[in-house]
């Protein structure tokens, strides 16, 4: 029995039919094994899509090509930094700002030339406790109604002429030792001269103490008087001269009185008790009468 007549054509179409399935069939199952399991299968839920980079525009190589170029190898450089330790830090210290640079000190104005020139005082130097004196200022430009100050005391001054004035200066003004500073001024302070000054030194005083009191009649009283020096007794009455300038003036039982016989200053010796000094031989401390 024969399955396929060439002869009908029927029996062609029919194997054309065939074979066009079975290509159908190949290519379907082709399909499904090699070019479905390359893709992942789709979902319904739409993923978000990724953006797609920008395309770089692609610089076509160039059209000569060094062939020295071809022998170089890439170098590899890897820079690194070298370990260094970290210095001590206080983490609790901060910034403190120098203090400000000091500004210098304004210079001084000039001190303006005095139209007055006073040179010297004549005496430069005088005895704390004396009397009034006379004073005279030598100098240069002086002109009458300019008077001589005293450490700002006003003297009544008298003109001599333009290098000198004179003034008589009251005892109250040198009671006590130290400087006094002269200048000269006339009354509205238009005039003035520059300063001198005048010493106030401390006078001589006796070297003695008052040691004992011896009693004659009528009052004639004797002084014992004990040298700090030299511890020598003296005896001494009114009127007798002690150290070659010291004069006595008065004598009671608590002080002898001395007077400076050159400077006319008084000097009061207070009694000393407990000094342990002796009168001279044949003088008693305590007053005695010698009357009958």
């Amino acid at each position: 029995m024969q399955l396929f007549d060439p002869n009908n054509p029927n029996e062609k179409k029919k194997m054309i039919v065939a074979a066009v399935l079975g290509l159908v069939a190949i290519i379907v199952l082709a399909y499904i094994f090699l070019g479905g399991s390359s893709k992942p299968a789709t979902n319904r839920v739409t993923a978000t899509a990724t953006p797609t980079p920008p395309r770089t525009k692609e610089i076509p190589p160039p059209d000569f090509i060094d062939e020295s170029a071809a022998v170089l190898e890439p170098i590899s450089y890897h820079p690194g930094i070298p370990a260094v330790p970290e210095a001590n830090r206080n983490i609790f210290a901060f910034y403190v700002p120098p203090p400000p640079t000091p500004k210098p000190p304004p210079s001084p104005s000039p001190i303006p030339t005095p139209p007055l020139t006073a040179t010297s005082v004549s005496p430069q130097s005088v005895y704390a406790r004396t009397g009034d004196f006379s004073l005279q200022v030598m100098g240069d430009k002086f002109q009458p109604g300019v008077n001589i100050v005293i450490d700002g005391r006003m003297m009544q001054t008298r003109f001599v002429s333009g290098q000198q004035l004179a003034t008589t200066v009251p005892a109250d003004v040198i009671a006590n030792p130290g400087t006094r500073q002269i200048v000269l001024r006339n009354g509205n302070g238009s005039l003035y001269s520059n300063s001198l000054n005048l010493n106030v030194t401390v006078p001589p005083a006796p070297n003695y103490n008052y040691v004992g009191l011896i009693g004659k009649p009528r009052f004639n009283d004797w002084a014992v008087l004990q040298d700090k020096g030299s511890k020598d007794l003296i005896n001494v009455q009114r009127g007798d001269v002690v150290g070659g300038r010291f004069r006595v003036n008065s004598i009671s039982e608590k002080e002898v009185v001395l007077v400076d016989t050159s400077l006319k200053i008084r000097h009061t010796i207070t009694f000393t008790e407990g000094v342990g000094a002796q009168p001279r031989p044949g003088t008693r401390r305590n007053p005695v009468d010698d009357d009958p």
